[in-house]
């Protein structure tokens, strides 16, 4: 497994690449999405994650799919989790069932 150093959040993929690239706001996002204005904020400002509701309902949006946003969503958790220094250890201390 490749864990990043420095993992994009996904919030910051919606802002950079698509809020931003298409002028479009976090307001006007939520609304065509038909969810609160404060769930895109939220998102955004990297203080939620992207659940499969928004996943669905961004992809059909932004023509992607559900997978490319709930991917994004997964590696960044993997990335943060894996920096974890309690859980490296006790990760060494798992035998693989092989051995």
């Amino acid at each position: 497994m490749v864990v990043l150093k420095n993992p994009v959040h996904p919030g910051e993929i919606l802002k950079e690449e698509f809020l931003d690239e298409l002028g479009l706001t976090s307001g006007k996002l939520a609304k065509a999405l038909h969810v609160p204005r404060t769930r895109i904020e939220r998102l955004v400002a990297q203080k939620m994650g992207v659940s499969a509701d928004t996943a669905l309902r961004l992809a059909r949006y932004f023509e992607t799919t559900p997978e490319f946003w709930l991917n994004l969503q997964r590696g960044y958790d993997l990335s943060i989790t894996a920096q974890d220094s309690d859980l490296a250890g006790d990760l060494e201390a798992i035998l693989p069932l092989a051995s």
